[in-house]
């Protein structure tokens, strides 16, 4: 018994199972969302799981150039990353696997997606691709600052890199979440830049190159890098709640996963309500706006919640 519940949080609840399924229905939230709020009909609920669906049935294509294996696990390493991230981030009451620094560990583990993006691309030797995959690396640069200085600085005014404990400091203090605002908006934009949303969509602009650094994945391979995407919307707002909005503010049980749910709804609409006010920007432009506006933000935060922790002792 000892054995099997460990084993069924990693593969059903908060593992692989709920991740996927619910990492779908916030693609489908995301989708329905925006085509409401630009007057359009938008997809049906099961949509997302139609084309998961058919992916899996369709042929995998490998370029005669690439590298097959780096081609084929590539998207299994992106999944793998982005799930045990979670395991770290308290759904309700504690997280399966909690320690101290678990704030760092799982900010770069939610890195490794990325250089699979970015592997993908390059490895796939397509013009398009490798043009896709070097915008990704570009962006990560862009974004990855100011996405760390936001969340260090409640990590700093909670007196620790624990993201449990993080979470349960400003659950006992519900009157400290609304000073985190200013890092809450940066880590929301640098979140968007992350996903590769609009208007941050630069490494895979259709309109230009063709799907950028996915260009020549198809089948079961292209959906599973997909998947690994819509994970990585529920981890981030996983991650969200938990450093900047109390997690579950001391719930436990169906209600703690109830106010999850609700919470990350919310960021995702957020999420959703950026990507439909923007259109797509240059990639020099998002460079010299995470670096001259974004990151100086994050930065006035920490300053400011180093006053405030001196402040209140």
């Amino acid at each position: 018994m000892d054995a099997i519940i460990p084993l069924v949080k990693i593969t059903v609840f908060p593992g692989f199972l709920f991740l996927a399924v619910y990492g779908m229905f916030l693609q489908w939230v995301d989708r329905k969302l925006c085509a409401t709020m630009q007057n359009r009909m938008g997809p049906p609920w099961f949509q997302p799981i139609a084309d998961f669906i058919k992916l899996l049935a369709k042929e995998v294509i490998i370029p005669d150039e690439a590298d097959n294996v780096m081609f084929r696990v590539l998207p299994f390493f992106a999944m793998a990353a982005v799930m045990t991230a979670l395991f770290s981030i308290p759904v309700w009451g504690t997280a399966m696997f909690s320690f101290q620094g678990d704030l760092i560990a799982v900010i770069y583990l939610l890195t490794i997606p990325t250089v699979t993006f970015f592997l993908a691309g390059w490895s796939s030797k397509s013009p398009y691709a490798t043009v896709g995959s070097m915008r990704v690396l570009t962006q990560l640069f862009a974004y990855e600052v100011p996405l760390m200085l936001s969340l260090i600085g409640p990590a700093i005014l909670a007196g620790s890199w624990n993201i449990t404990e993080i979470s349960a400091f400003f659950a006992a203090r519900p009157s400290l979440i609304p000073a985190q605002l200013l890092g809450f908006l940066a880590a929301i934009i640098a979140l968007q830049g992350k996903l590769e949303r609009l208007p941050f969509d630069i490494p895979h602009a259709k309109n230009e190159i063709a799907g950028g650094q996915f260009t020549e994945y198809s089948g079961r391979l292209l959906n599973f890098f997909l998947l690994a995407v819509d994970m990585e919307l529920v981890v981030g707002a996983a991650l969200l709640n938990a450093v900047f909005l109390g997690g579950a503010l001391g719930l436990t049980g169906a209600a703690a996963i109830g106010l999850f749910l609700a919470k990350t709804l919310a960021i995702t609409f957020l999420l959703a309500l950026l990507k439909v006010l923007m259109a797509r920007i240059r990639i020099e432009q998002m460079i010299n706006f995470c670096w001259k506006y974004l990151a100086p933000v994050a930065m006035a935060q920490v300053l400011f919640d180093i006053f405030l922790k001196y402040k209140i002792g």
